[in-house]
C-alpha cells in the first residue's frame, strides 16, 4: 500500500482539478456562464448590425443630374429616374425623400425636389465648399472608443470580482466546516492557496477566451472585418494582462477570506479588494477620453489590464509600453503572491475573531 504523501507540484494540481471540478459541476456556474456568452453574443451582433444598417439618404436623379451626386456612394442610395417626371412621382411615392432634376438658377444647373421637406443632411452634401486643411486629424471615433473602453472594463471588472470573491467564500467555508484543517494536513498550505488561486485563474481566463471567440464570431458574421482587426492586438494583450492580473488579484482574495471565520464577516477584508477592482471600470467609464488618466492607468498593476489594451487599440502605446507595463505588473504580482502567502499562512488555522493585518503578516 502506497501512504507517500504527494509532492508540492502534485498537491497544487489536485486542489487545482478540484477547484476547477467543482465549478464545471455547479449548475448555477453553467447556467450564469453561459448567459453572460449569450448576452455578449447579442450585444456583438446587435452592434455590428446596427453599424451596418443603411443610413443613406435616398435620392432619385435623372440622366441630366447624375453626374451631380457621382462619389457620394457612401451617404447617398441613389435611384436612377426615366426623367423629371418620373423623379417627382418617386418623391411623391416615398420611395425616395428628394429628387435632383434638370433646371436651376445661378451657379446650380439642377433644382431639388422634396416632398414636406428636404433631409437635412442632403443639402450639406450638395453645397459648393472651399478645400479644407486639417492640422490634427481625427482619432477614433467617440462611441467606438467609448464602446471598446467599456467593453475591456466591464469584462475586467465582473471575471475577477466574480471569481475573486468565489475563492474568499470557498476559503472562509472551509474553515467554518473544518475542511481546510484536513486538508493542510494532507498538502502544503502554499500547496491549497496555490491550488485554489490556479484553479480560478483558468476558469476566469477559460470566460475570457470564450468571450473573446464570440467577440470574433460575432464581428465576422457581420462583416465587422475592420473594427476585428483592429481589435487584434488589444484582444491578445487584454488576456495576457488579464491573467496575471486576476493571479494578483485572487492571492489577496484568497488571503482576506483566511482572515475571517464567517461568511458574514468576508466583506470587512475583501471591501478594499472590491474598490481596486471597481476602479477600472469606473475610470474607463468616465475618462475614456482623457489620454492622461488611460495612460497612467496603463502603468498600475491593478488597471493596466484595461488600460494598455484600451491604448493599444487607439494607437496611442508604443510599441515598449506594453512590455514595461507587463514588467511592472509581473513585480507587483510576484510581491503580491508573497504577502497573500504569508498572511493565509498565518490566519487560515485561526478560528473566532478577525485576524489582524498585523497579525496575519507578523512571523
Amino acid at each position: 500500500m502506497n501512504t507517500s504523501t504527494p509532492s508540492f507540484a502534485q498537491s497544487v494540481w489536485l486542489v487545482t482539478e478540484r477547484e476547477v471540478g467543482s465549478k464545471l459541476r455547479s449548475k448555477a456556474f453553467l447556467i450564469s456562464t453561459g448567459i453572460l456568452f449569450a448576452l455578449a453574443l447579442i450585444g456583438v451582433l446587435w452592434g455590428g448590425f446596427t453599424a451596418q444598417s443603411d443610413s443613406r439618404i435616398p435620392v432619385a436623379v435623372t440622366p441630366d443630374t447624375a453626374a451631380v451626386v457621382a462619389g457620394y456612394d457612401e451617404a447617398l442610395e441613389v435611384t436612377e429616374a426615366a426623367d423629371t417626371e418620373a423623379a417627382r412621382d418617386l418623391v411623391r411615392s416615398g420611395d425616395v425623400d428628394a429628387a435632383l432634376v434638370p433646371g436651376g438658377s445661378g451657379d446650380f444647373s439642377y433644382t431639388l425636389v422634396g416632398d414636406t421637406a428636404i433631409p437635412s443632411g442632403l443639402m450639406p452634401l450638395l453645397s459648393a465648399s472651399p478645400p479644407v486643411e486639417l492640422l490634427t486629424t481625427e482619432g477614433t471615433d467617440p462611441f467606438l472608443r467609448y464602446i471598446v473602453s467599456f467593453g475591456f472594463g466591464i469584462i475586467f471588472f465582473m471575471a475577477a470580482l466574480t471569481f475573486g470573491s468565489t475563492i474568499a467564500q470557498s476559503v472562509v467555508e472551509e474553515k467554518q466546516t473544518r475542511v481546510v484543517e484536513l486538508l493542510i494536513s494532507a498538502i502544503p498550505t502554499r500547496a491549497l492557496l496555490a491550488g485554489k488561486v490556479i484553479g480560478n485563474t483558468v476558469l476566469a481566463v477559460g470566460q475570457i477566451i470564450g468571450l473573446a471567440a464570440i467577440a470574433i464570431v460575432g464581428l465576422t458574421v457581420t462583416g465587422q472585418s475592420e473594427l476585428l482587426t483592429g481589435l487584434g492586438a488589444p484582444l491578445i494583450w487584454f488576456a495576457v494582462f488579464f491573467l496575471f492580473g486576476f493571479i494578483l488579484l485572487a492571492a489577496l482574495f484568497a488571503a482576506a477570506g483566511a482572515m475571517v471565520s464567517r461568511q458574514e464577516d468576508i466583506g470587512s477584508t475583501t471591501t478594499p479588494l472590491t474598490f481596486l477592482v471597481m476602479a477600472p471600470y469606473l475610470l474607463v467609464v468616465f475618462f475614456n477620453d482623457n489620454s492622461l488618466v488611460i495612460t497612467i492607468m496603463s502603468y498600475v498593476p491593478f488597471s493596466a489590464p484595461v488600460g494598455m489594451p484600451v491604448r493599444i487599440f487607439l494607437g496611442e502605446a508604443q510599441w515598449w509600453e506594453p512590455l514595461l507595463s507587463l514588467a511592472i505588473l509581473l513585480i507587483t504580482c510576484a510581491a503580491a503572491i508573497w504577502v497573500g502567502a504569508k498572511i493565509y499562512e498565518n490566519s487560515i488555522l485561526r478560528m473566532g475573531a478577525r485576524v489582524k493585518l498585523s497579525e496575519a503578516l507578523a512571523g
